[in-house]
């Protein structure tokens, strides 16, 4: 069910807006057919009363026999007329509270015509005797409608009035009920269609505008997170925008300051690093040669390693390389060759098909370190290439014993380290992983880690094509 749903805030502002949309349209058009019955039957009723009170004022003073032979001339199919003995309308007691005081009215306004009882009845539909007859080719517009309303009449529920006179004589006659027309038809449907799309375009577009200031921060903060030294976005466009711009360009800056500093401390920290450490140098070269010679010289030996990996995981994100078209299948062939370990799968796959967008020494390093890491932990490794419309892969699979299911993503995080011992041969410093990472995802792209099923670490570089 989720996935009919809608997934994003315009989306489901966009639903609201057109539910209440066909809410407010339905509850208008039931509220318009309601007056519009309402209406209908006060007029109803107004008919019947102007109707009976012309009647009634010409017949009263006729003789029985006149009353009949008039009531008979006036008499239709739509408006049948008699005069007996027995009132059509059997039942004094009205159908309904209005009826009731239509009768009531009727007496009180005939009483002067010798008028003592007046009863009313609404009749259903009855299929008319006779068919209607139908416009023809070159009927105007008047006669159409014309015929169009006398064909409503023959097929409306109608009012049945019976009236008694002073001496016992009944009137009877039928008034068609006004019908009823439709709330919506062919000519209305097209302008009710015309304002909700209206108001559906006008929604979409209040919408756009109130939902730019996040497709902005969006927009701005991936670019950020692919280049921090991307120039800053333009303040311009609403307040809310430019509030948006305003806040993304101040982040930005402020961002750039703190890394700029941590590039220049690392910076200075090579700097006062390397005067100290030549020294020492210099000092253990004037020493004899000895098992602590060679001790000290090892421990000077891992304390500049440290202090150039260290310095590096500092300062790559800030480095002034800039992206370059790479051939990535040229580019791994060439680490791999620095790596007797290492066999590459020939897939056949074009190298003009494997290109990519990033700082071509930064990604060199990215693929160095998880080639040397799997050679490190898994003595060889294997390396195969794969690509899709968008994306290229790189799998390195090594043989050995692989990484708790629990610990794949933690030795991602700066000097986390699986093997425990101090040796640098076998241990490192636990930021290889740390530096390939952000590496890839500078250029769009990322690093996967899995257990495969027939054993060994398989490392999985992702990277997007370039267009």
């Amino acid at each position: 069910m989720k996935r009919f749903l809608p997934q994003t805030l315009p989306a489901w502002v966009l639903l609201i807006v057109i539910a209440a949309l066909l809410m407010s349209q339905v509850a208008t058009l039931y509220i318009v057919a309601r007056d519009r019955a309402a209406v209908a039957d006060i007029v109803d009723y107004y008919r019947l009363n102007d109707r009976a009170y012309s009647v009634v004022q010409l017949l009263y003073a006729a003789t029985p026999a006149d009353r009949k032979r008039m009531a008979s001339g006036v008499a239709s199919t739509s408006y049948a007329m008699t005069v007996s003995d027995s009132p059509v309308v059997t039942s004094s007691i009205a159908q309904n509270d209005q009826l009731a005081e239509l009768e009531d009215i009727l007496v009180s306004r005939l009483a002067r015509f010798g008028v003592t009882e007046a009863r009313v009845r609404r009749d259903e539909a009855t299929q008319p005797e006779k068919p209607v007859r139908k416009p023809g080719s070159d009927a105007g517009e008047v006669e159409k409608d014309l015929l169009r309303l006398a064909a409503g009449f023959a097929e409306s529920d109608k009012l049945t009035a019976s009236i008694e006179f002073s001496d016992g004589q009944w009137l009877n006659f039928t008034e068609p009920i006004i019908p009823p027309g439709p709330v919506l038809n062919p000519e209305s449907l097209p302008l009710y269609a015309i304002v909700a799309g209206l108001v559906v375009a006008m929604s979409v577009w209040s919408l756009r505008r109130l939902t730019a200031p996040y497709r902005v921060m969006e927009t701005a903060v991936r670019r950020i997170s692919n280049d921090l030294k991307s120039p800053p976005i333009s303040e311009a466009g609403s307040r809310e925008i430019r509030a948006a711009a305003r806040a993304i360009n101040s982040m930005q800056s402020r961002l750039r300051e703190y890394v700029e500093d941590r590039e220049q401390l690392a910076a200075a920290l090579a700097h006062d690093l390397r005067t100290p450490l030549t020294r020492m140098r210099l000092r253990l070269a004037l020493l004899r040669k000895s098992k602590l010679h060679d001790d000290l010289a090892r421990d000077l030996s891992d304390i500049e390693d440290i202090a150039r990996s260290v310095i590096d995981f500092a300062t790559f994100e800030v480095a002034e390389e800039k992206s370059e078209r790479i051939d990535f299948l040229s580019l791994v062939e060439s680490v791999a060759d620095g790596f007797p370990q290492v066999t590459l799968d020939d897939n056949g796959t074009p190298s003009r098909e494997l290109i990519c967008l990033a700082r071509p020494v930064a990604l060199r390093r990215c693929v160095t370190n998880l080639i040397q890491n799997a050679v490190t932990y898994g003595q060889k490794a294997h390396l195969s290439l794969h690509h899709s419309n968008s994306q290229m892969a790189l799998l390195i699979r090594d043989e050995g014993p692989g990484i708790p299911q629990a610990k794949l993503d933690a030795v991602f995080s700066p000097f986390v380290r699986l093997e425990k011992s101090r040796n640098r041969e076998t241990g490192g410093l636990g930021l290889g992983l740390t530096i390939a990472r952000n590496i890839a995802r500078a250029a769009g792209g990322e690093i996967y880690l899995s257990n495969h099923p027939e054993g060994g670490l398989q490392t999985e570089l992702r990277l997007p094509l370039a267009v």
